[in-house]
């Protein structure tokens, strides 16, 4: 495979779309490939909508959630796939890194973005950051002929939070989704059961527009989004 592949690990089904639909619709875009994992449906803490109805069921919870999320992927023109390891608390045993390991050293990203390391609000953010941090480091091994199958290593990034500043969250690369902020729309659209996300992320998305303006002095940025490298980039020049 010649194209750029990206890889994005959610602790739950929607994660993805808030805080990285714009990127993954402008790498797609751009001839990469980009596959979706989440770790868990949200199930339990991140699905109230659903849990208004009566009678629901955690199993229906998740069926409707498996549907959202592969929705809005495909809006943004990526893949989705679950791990279904239950959340609050989501725990990521060792069988489900190597789990990970081995889907990425099938995939080879050349990026990888999840959460960032802390989140005071929110438990399953950051055990899904160590073990996507984890399986990362399986993945490529020491960067050396190992005992066993590896990847090149990939670029390594983190995906703003719902609250940056508590999370120890500092933007280091902005990336213009102005071209199509219309595909993310479309995907927020499909995660019904968090409808109340939507207007917040558009907010977001204007205002790290505006930070991106006042960086590049580039008029024509209306959206962005923020991330943040936790590995240098490697460039020829300056």
């Amino acid at each position: 495979m010649s194209e750029r592949r990206m890889l994005v690990v959610g602790a739950h089904s929607a994660d993805f779309v808030w805080r990285a639909a714009g990127a993954v619709a402008r790498h797609t875009s751009r001839g990469g490939e980009a596959l979706v994992v989440a770790l868990s449906y949200g199930e339990r803490g991140e699905s109230g909508e659903l849990w208004k109805q009566p009678g629901q069921t955690e199993e229906n919870v998740k069926r409707v959630r498996h549907e959202e999320a592969t929705k809005a992927a495909a809006a943004v023109g990526a893949r989705f796939e679950a791990f279904d390891l239950g959340d609050y608390p989501l725990r990521v045993g060792q069988e489900a890194v190597e789990r990970l390991a081995e889907l990425m050293r099938d995939f080879a990203p050349h990026v990888v973005l999840t959460h960032p390391e802390h989140d005071p609000f929110n438990p399953d953010h950051p055990a899904a950051h160590a073990a996507v941090a984890q399986a990362r480091l399986l993945t490529s091994g020491a960067g050396v002929a190992s005992g066993f199958r590896t990847a090149p290593p990939s670029e390594f990034l983190v995906f703003e939070p719902h609250q940056p500043e508590l999370c120890r969250f500092t933007p280091t690369v902005y990336v213009d989704i102005t071209p199509v902020f219309d595909r993310k729309i479309e995907a927020m659209a499909a995660m019904a059961a968090q409808r109340y996300l939507q207007e917040y992320y558009r907010q977001r998305a204007d205002q790290r527009g505006n930070h991106a303006r006042k960086v590049t002095g580039q008029a024509g940025i209306r959206q962005a989004e923020a991330f943040q490298r936790l590995l240098p980039n490697v460039v020829e020049a300056l």
